[in-house]
């Protein structure tokens, strides 16, 4: 692995070595009693992120949407969803998170939307109409069938029959979630229209949601090849059908995908230091990072390496550092996470053979923390990794919320076992949540031993000892000047490496066995 010469500190933005820290406002903190988080519940509760050290927070969606995948399903990209707020909340939050010092990234999703938006109301009508080509029509095979094999992540044919026009949508997750039709420049200004409304307002970046499933390659139509690697295995990645196929071979990161990466990025390039950070994966991730990041594209990805489902032990952990920046060292172009709202806590699943003591998992935890936000790029942190909460996966079945869970389950619980609200104090009703008698997911009862406003009152606690970290790293010139880093060493129990500034060499040690983190200039 070659070593970029290090960036002098004027060229770095803030986002090359930001940490970001992800709410999901559904469940990070209710305002009005009526058991679901919103936007005034995260107003007040942004001192507690502040205090952490971060330097941005990312909130996933809070449109206007049916709910159906909980925001990821929009139905109107330039309003709240009343039971989050209103756009005056929107601004009063804008405004307290920039006076506390932190920038804020909007999660937007240009790939679908809701099948309420208006625009996919009026293009299911009729073969003519304005929006008759804002979505992917195809007509069926002679047989009747659909017209390419692809397959939806979350089951099922990816394309649905609409009896109106006698054609097949599709609709890469849930069939109330077509996907546009990026080929449409018609579409494509309709989200930069949607860019310049929220940059308006002064939002700092956008996390763009699954780009890599945008469909916007024309017809014919091809099949995807068959995975000739794949076994049926441990839920949920190989007991699913979606992963007998190879999807870059036709339905995903299709190559015309990037004139929307440039089109919106036109947008943002207008703006002081707006940041885009794409959410991609593919059967080779770190060339579609590649192709999606060059010049006057997306600023980085959210890298996938680190957010394996079951976990990784040391040695993976190795391997995907490793392999994701092989092709950018010497830059901030990539986004490093362990957890976020879609796979199990990382306290839960990662290194979990070690079959840690409780004590241990904290420590764990914190070493993990530490090593993400050394690596070059930025890193993102799921609310709640700041306390080590471990996922629940004890959510009665009729409960349960996310639509993934409930087609799988019991044998497969979905994502609501990440999604849990948060716990503030663990002697409050609903830990401080919320007042309601409900929650749309209950309050873990694990989660109140460690509340966040209690655990950020212990000297002691995981939260206290990140945020030191953080005030140490923002000192350190190898980490906040310079994306240059070493080939990973150490033993089977460690990870090595140097980061490298033009005035200091860091070398971070991260041992596993003893769960300490060690810096030292060389």
């Amino acid at each position: 692995m070659s070593i970029s010469k290090p960036s002098n500190t004027e060229q770095l933005k803030w986002w090359e070595t930001a940490v970001i820290y992800q709410i999901y406002p559904r469940s990070f903190q209710d305002s009005n009693d009526d058991g679901i988080g919103d936007l005034p519940g995260i107003t007040s509760r942004l001192e507690y992120i502040a205090n952490l050290g971060v330097d941005a927070i990312w909130i996933s969606p809070f449109f206007k949407s049916p709910q159906k995948d909980f925001g990821y399903d929009v139905s109107d990209y330039r309003d709240i969803n009343p039971e989050y707020g209103t756009l005056d909340d929107f601004d009063r939050l804008l405004a307290r998170t920039h006076e506390l010092d932190m920038k804020l990234m909007l999660d937007i999703v240009p790939a679908h939307c809701s099948d309420q938006h208006a625009w996919f109301i009026e293009s299911r009508q009729s073969r003519d109409n304005d929006k008759a080509d804002w979505f992917h029509w195809v007509d069926p095979k002679p047989d009747g069938s659909p017209p390419t094999n692809w397959l939806s992540f979350f089951g099922g044919s990816a394309w649905t029959w609409e009896p109106f026009r006698q054609q097949y949508y599709l609709h890469n997750f849930l069939e109330s979630q077509p996907n546009l039709n990026h080929a449409n420049p018609d579409v494509q200004e309709a989200y930069r229209d949607v860019a310049r409304f929220w940059f308006d307002r002064g939002v700092d970046g956008f996390r763009l949601d699954a780009v890599h499933t945008i469909n916007a390659d024309t017809a014919p139509y091809r099949n995807n090849e068959a995975n000739r690697e794949f076994k049926f295995g441990e839920l949920p990645r190989e007991q699913q059908p979606f992963f007998m196929q190879l999807h870059d071979s036709a339905q995903l990161n299709q190559p015309a995908i990037q004139s929307f990466s440039e089109s919106f990025r036109s947008v943002a390039d207008q703006y002081d230091d707006r940041y885009l950070m794409g959410e991609l994966h593919g059967d080779d991730p770190i060339k579609a990072s590649e192709t999606f990041t060059s010049p006057g594209r997306l600023h980085a990805t959210y890298n996938f390496n680190l957010l394996e489902w079951d976990g990784l032990d040391v040695d993976g952990i190795k391997k995907a550092i490793t392999n994701a920046i092989s092709a950018f060292n010497g830059t901030g172009r990539l986004s490093f996470a362990f957890s976020n709202h879609d796979v199990p806590r990382s306290a839960t699943r990662m290194l979990a053979p070690l079959g840690l003591k409780e004590d241990q998992q904290q420590a764990l935890q914190l070493l993990l923390l530490k090593l993400e936000s050394c690596l070059i790029g930025s890193t993102c942190i799921y609310q709640g990794e700041e306390l080590a909460l471990q996922d629940v996966r004890d959510i009665p079945i009729e409960l349960m919320q996310d639509p993934w869970g409930i087609e799988f389950a019991p044998t497969f619980l979905g994502r609501d076992t990440c999604r849990t609200p948060m716990a503030w104090r663990g002697k409050a009703s609903n830990g401080d949540f919320s007042k309601a008698n409900k929650t749309w997911l209950p309050v873990s009862e694990q989660h109140l031993s460690r509340a966040a406003l209690d655990e950020a009152a212990k000297p002691d606690s995981i939260y206290n000892a990140f945020a030191a970290f953080l005030s140490w790293r923002k000192k350190q010139s190898a980490l906040m000047h310079a994306n240059s880093m070493t080939e990973i060493t150490g033993g089977a129990s460690q990870i090595v490496f140097d980061r490298i500034s033009e005035s200091q060499t860091l070398r971070c040690s991260f041992d596993f066995e003893s769960l300490a983190a060690t810096f030292e200039e060389v």
